[in-house]
Formats: C-alpha cells, structure tokens, sequence
C-alpha cells in the first residue's frame, strides 16, 4: 500500500522533515524558496496533506485546483491565511500550533514593552552614531513599567501570560478587554479587570494587542483609537498585522500623540510601511515573539504531529475545522 504523499512548503527543521519521512513521502523545500500561488498549486499537485508556515494562501480556487489534498497543518497559532469556510465545504481539514509559543511568546511581549518603553532601541542607535558625549539628567527619558497600567485587547491563553507576568512580576495595574468577559477565577489568577474599550485605552499607560485577525478585528487600533489614548502611553502589537493601521500610527509618532509604539507584525509583511522606518520612537522586530528553538522546533513538531495523526487515527489534536472530521 502506497504511502500518502505531503509537502512540506517552507523550510523547517530537517530533524521535522525526517520523522515525516517516516510516515509519507515528502517533498520539501529545503532552500526555502517562496513559490508564487502558480507554483504551489503545481507542488501541491498528487499531495494529501501540506504543512505551511502561515505565508501560503489556501483558498477555494487552490483547493479546487487540489482535489487530491486533504489537510493542511499550519506551523502557527494563528490562521488567517485560511480560508476556514471554503476549506469545510471542500473537506479539507485544517489545523493550528497553539499552546506551544504562549509562555515564549508572552516573554517576548513583556521584552517589546520594556524596550518600548524604555526606549531601548532608539538609545542604542544614539550610542552607535557616536552621539553619546556625556550623562544628562533628562537623556532618553522612558515610561515606567513597574507600578503603571498595562491594557491588554485580546485575551486567550498568550494574553493571560501576559497579564501574569505584569501583574506578578512588574506590579503593573492590568486592564484587559475582549469580546467575551473571562471567568472570575481566572481573572483572579491574572491580576487582571475587565473593562470596556474605551476605558482601556483612556485609562491604560501602556496598551498591548493580542487578539486574532479576521475581518472584525482589522484596524482595531485606527486613528480614532490613538487619539484616545494618552500621549504619554505606548501601543505594543504582538498579534497579527491588519489589527493596527500603520499609516494612522506612525502619524501619531511623528506627532506625538502617543509617546511610542512596539511592533511585532505589520500590515502586508515582510513589507513594513515606509513612514514607520522613518520615526525614531518605535521599535521594530520581524515577527519573531515565538522565535526559540525550542517553541519553533515544538510548532515544528506539532504540525507534523497532526499530519501523522490525521493519517494513522483520524484524530488530529489541534483542527481548526473539527466538523470536517464528522
């Protein structure tokens, strides 16, 4: 009996590769080279299974361009480049990387914070342009961190860690808000107050995204939104790209209608929007909160994990579109 064919279309760890190569036979991509649509749709071709980073698009004029594949495993927790509706009415499977990056993740969100608000990176290009001549009193002035009001928008299991590590570890005054309020025990566990939008970005001296994308939450923090927060506050996005509208912020750092911003992730990445290049108080990184070798080789790991499971028991662990199973 044959063995199902899976292609695996980014470059992952060759360890990963080899232990699927135990169970279909792989074709990967070893030189990480990213195909165009064309070209994927040509890869994918006599594959039953696919495991992708986040960056390749499967909708229903790929999907109905594949009629041999079967699940799709995301090395992410999130799943914006699916197109879950289309993918169920083709009974397609897909499935996510959660649980895995959270602690990881949320280390690099309190990182972002602390760098943003101490204004890490824009003091270090002063120091290596040769501009340090002496100490002042009043030299690249920051944000407290320990003792001030930390808002959280989105609050599943990374925006927990979050809320843990300030309210713990900072003694910071956590706000948090999402679309649904959480359980009292688990507030109680985070340190953290459920309060209303508005009041979160009035109250919060600095404001940190964690929510999904998808069509709702696009802009979530627009101009409107950045002309209520305080212009002392920061703006931190460790979520997705879409959530914060690029442009809108960095007018309001140019401006200083905010005091600086702290991003993970961008609208349209790897392009970054030019105006934020140019404005010295933000701090960039290129989508890296999760990047350990131990959570990338664990996300790794369980894409695979749910590619092998899906063949060999018919119980992925983590679908994003369990209902295809019934």
């Amino acid at each position: 009996m044959s063995r199902p064919a899976v292609l695996v279309a980014r470059a992952v760890f060759p360890e990963v590769v080899e232990r699927l190569a135990t169970h279909f036979e792989v074709e990967a991509n070893p030189d990480d080279v990213i195909w165009s649509r064309a070209e994927l749709i040509a890869h994918l071709q006599g594959k039953a299974g696919v495991l992708t980073t986040g960056s390749e698009r499967i909708d229903a004029d790929l999907l109905a361009a594949c009629p041999g594949l079967r699940i799709v495993a995301n090395m992410a927790v999130g799943y914006n480049n699916f197109d879950v509706a289309a993918m169920t009415a083709a009974g397609v499977l897909g499935t996510n990387a959660p649980d895995v990056l959270t602690e990881t993740t949320a280390d690099f969100g309190m990182a972002l914070l602390l760098a943003t608000a101490r204004r890490v990176c824009e003091s270090e290009h002063f120091l290596r342009a040769g501009l340090w001549k002496n100490w002042r009193y009043d030299l690249f002035l920051g944000a407290e961190v320990h003792g001030s009001t930390l808002g959280i928008i989105g609050m599943g299991r990374i925006g927990q860690a979050v809320a843990r590590r300030a309210a713990l570890g900072f003694g910071m005054r956590v706000l948090y808000h999402n679309r649904s309020r959480l359980a009292g025990e688990i507030e109680a566990a985070c340190g953290a107050r459920y309060v209303e939008k508005d009041e979160l970005l009035r109250t919060a001296d600095h404001v940190m995204l964690v929510l999904p994308y998808s069509a709702e939450s696009h802009h979530t923090i627009g101009a409107e939104e950045l002309a209520r927060m305080k212009p002392t506050a920061t703006l931190i996005n460790l979520a997705r790209g879409g959530i914060v509208d690029d442009a809108a912020l960095a007018r309001a750092l140019r401006e200083r209608r905010i005091a600086a911003a702290g991003l993970d992730v961008f609208e349209g990445e790897p392009r970054v929007h030019p105006d934020l290049l140019t404005v010295p108080n933000v701090v960039l990184t290129p989508h890296i909160a999760s990047a350990t070798r131990g959570t990338r080789l664990a996300m790794a790991n369980l894409a695979a994990d749910n590619l092998i499971d899906f063949f060999t028991t018919g119980r992925p662990r983590t679908p994003v579109n369990p209902q295809v199973l019934r």
